[in-house]
């Protein structure tokens, strides 16, 4: 009898113990260790998907139209696209749609697919896009149907047919010697994957897609006055957002929890830095269920336009709406589906207004043409320029400098490709 108490308090003591330990293991990490105990040895399927929405906000806060694909790509050769379609070029049959006009109010970019399984598995996956174009994909496909402009009733589907799962295989990979985002979402420790058709094997770390989307973002964001006042238009939580600013290379940036209705927040102060933001970042990728190294994948990936001059509000997509908006069919069902998809809201600023402004005022020296001034302002706001010229347009009356920024905007178009 005297034991007993001494039992039962180490018995708590080992209880308390290991439940600070289950704590401490990462979400991914404990949904991964529950599947094994779960699921059948060898039968364990797991996936994992990131990527982003990308728009440009009006001075109301709405998304306005853009042209996400404008200029040169960012992707290497090997990568389909929609213009090779009519060839049959990227399909494993022979389906063909029509190219479509790719003025939209999302850029839908980088979904990467990654898979991991305990032996080698053969499963059947296709996308579809509710609300916009498909437009680039790798590997080949087994069908890609982009609609019409007279047919956006219909959504634009890529289905890959069936792939092969080969854990532990050899990665060898295309690559071209020109640097892209596309490569650094190859760090990470999922399964090769193999996709067989009549123009031979291909073979990917990933299944990888972009395209353009009609839809309204479920964020808006405007400036008023010295703050920027950011709404969730949707029912869905949004959690977390991120209001972040480079001006002039400082940094500065606000972490909110959560945004269920409308907030004001005042501008950062710039005394921060892309590293510590970078670890947030991670923290809340993780959080959101993906493994570490694919966190590190997709801000390594988008590190250069992410933290680039300007304003902008990332946010994490609410589950139910990613799956709204691209339905994802995979057969046999996985064990494991995580989808995180940051939205990311660019926000016009008065600094980029005045200096554009002050670059068209300069058109009156003749040392300064249009050409030089359009491709200036395109190597500084790159795919941006066009509706940052927009914007200075609509606001202003005088009739020469409307003139002129209607140049700039035929030029800027040019100098992109």
């Amino acid at each position: 009898m005297s034991h007993k108490p001494s039992r039962i308090a180490f018995n708590i003591t080992i209880a308390v113990l290991l439940l600070t330990l289950i704590q401490a293991v990462p979400v991914a990490q404990r949904a991964s260790t529950a599947d094994k105990k779960t699921t059948k040895p060898g039968d364990r399927l797991i996936v994992h998907e990131w990527g982003t929405f990308t728009s440009i906000a009006g001075k109301d806060g709405v998304a306005i139209d853009w042209r996400p694909l404008d200029g040169a790509t960012d992707l290497p050769g090997f990568v389909y696209d929609i213009g090779g379609l009519v060839a049959g070029t990227g399909l494993r049959s022979g389906q063909r749609c029509i190219k479509c006009d790719l003025e939209a109010l999302v850029r839908m970019e980088t979904p990467v697919i990654y898979f991991y399984a305990d032996r080698e598995t053969t499963v059947s996956v296709k996308v579809q896009f509710s609300q916009g174009k498909i437009t680039e994909w790798y590997p080949q496909a087994r069908l890609v149907d982009v609609p019409t402009p007279h047919d956006s009733s219909n959504p634009s589907v890529l289905d890959w047919g069936r792939i092969t799962i080969l854990p532990g295989a050899a990665e060898n990979f295309p690559v071209e010697a020109q640097p892209s985002h596309y490569y650094p979402a190859r760090e990470t420790d999922a399964a090769t994957l193999r996709v067989c058709g009549v123009k031979g094997e291909q073979r990917e770390k990933f299944l990888f897609y972009r395209g353009v989307g009609t839809f309204a973002p479920p964020i808006e964001a405007k400036l008023d006055g010295g703050r920027v006042v950011v709404k969730n238009t949707d029912r869905e939580t949004i959690a977390p957002f991120i209001l972040f600013e480079n001006r002039g290379g400082k940094i500065a940036y606000h972490i909110r929890g959560s945004l269920d209705g409308e907030v004001a927040l005042d501008r950062p102060s710039p005394n921060q830095t892309v590293g510590s933001l970078e670890r947030e970042l991670n923290r809340m990728l993780i959080a959101q269920g993906l493994y570490e190294k694919e966190a590190r994948a997709m801000i390594k990936t988008w590190r250069d336009s992410w933290f680039e001059e300007g304003m902008r509000v990332f946010y994490i997509i609410p589950r139910k709406v990613t799956d709204s908006i691209l339905p994802l069919t995979i057969a046999p069902r996985p064990s494991e589906l995580i989808r995180v998809l940051v939205g990311r809201v660019e926000i016009i600023t008065p600094e980029m207004e005045a200096e554009i402004e002050q670059a068209v005022s300069e058109l009156g020296d003749s040392s300064r043409s249009l050409p030089d001034v359009a491709a200036e302002i395109t190597n500084r706001h790159g795919r941006f320029a066009e509706p940052v010229l927009k914007a200075v347009f609509e606001k202003t009356t005088d009739p020469n400098l409307r003139a002129r920024l209607q140049e700039l905007i035929k030029y800027s178009s040019v100098v992109r490709h």
